[in-house]
């Protein structure tokens, strides 16, 4: 087998403060050699960094703030934002986008948040790393004032309907993909449409330590997904587009390599 790239991990999670060298290894020892660490608040970047400086050879990482955070983010967190990407020189801006589906933070201040990570991301020409839930009309509004200058953009985690992927591809966005396809009960339209994503824009995914897939056979008592789980998504990727696991492993890879490369 080929080695995986998983596009998004949250190792500045908690639930990795006690193993997090063992979680890496046990992912290397399942092929899983590259790992997105991605920020989801400003005051994660000096732990994230930490983190990628200490693997240098296998991380990449985002600075930004998740919508649910978009509350932190107030007229000042541009000029810190651009500062901590100046210093720290991250591979993509995100977690940002907009997720009305908890509404942790209000309408505005998400918008807000968004609307400035967008305009930091066009101005450092670092691409996107994007979250959208419940959010695509108001999500596509905000971003397509600025589809002629973002360099690259990804939306994470996609879980959507077939209009919101058209929308998302005619905007030459990649789309990445997690274990929310291993459910057969919920997704059946997300299963379908899975087909229509050219192989070119696609990238996978854990979102490590949420989303562990409802399939897996061996789940751990604490029910924690981490990146070694990742080639049981692939191949669940692999049998609902009928494409060669290993050609979907390895396609994925170099796709995820010149993204955030």
């Amino acid at each position: 087998m080929n080695n995986l790239f998983d596009i998004a991990c949250n190792f500045s999670s908690d639930r990795f403060d006690s193993d997090l060298n063992e979680v890496i290894k046990r992912a290397k020892d399942n092929k899983v050699t590259k790992f997105l660490i991605v920020s989801a608040s400003l005051e994660d970047t000096k732990k994230v960094n930490n983190i990628y400086k200490d693997n240098k050879d296998s991380c990449f990482f985002t600075i930004g703030v998740h919508p649910h955070n978009a509350n932190e983010f107030n007229s000042s967190s541009s000029l810190q934002m651009k500062h901590l990407i100046e210093e720290y020189k991250p591979h993509s801006v995100g977690e940002t986008g907009l997720d009305f589906f908890r509404n942790i933070s209000t309408y505005e201040e998400q918008l807000f948040a968004f609307e400035q990570q967008i305009q930091i991301a066009v101005e450092t020409n670092l691409p996107l790393f994007l979250h959208q839930r419940d959010a695509h009309d108001d999500f596509m509004k905000t971003i397509s004032k600025y589809k002629n200058n973002i360099s690259k953009a990804v939306v994470h985690c996609f879980t959507g309907t077939q209009k919101e992927l058209d929308d998302y591809l005619e905007m030459g966005f990649h789309i990445g993909l997690t274990g929310w396809v291993c459910d057969e009960r919920r997704n059946v339209e997300l299963r379908k449409s899975l087909i229509n994503i050219p192989i070119e824009k696609l990238m996978i995914e854990t979102d490590c330590p949420y989303l562990i897939p409802r399939n897996l056979k061996d789940k751990p008592k604490n029910n924690r997904n981490e990146p070694s789980y990742l080639p049981h998504i692939a191949r669940e990727i692999a049998l609902l587009i009928d494409i060669d696991k290993d050609k979907l492993i390895d396609i994925t890879y170099k796709n995820s390599l010149n993204f955030f490369s």
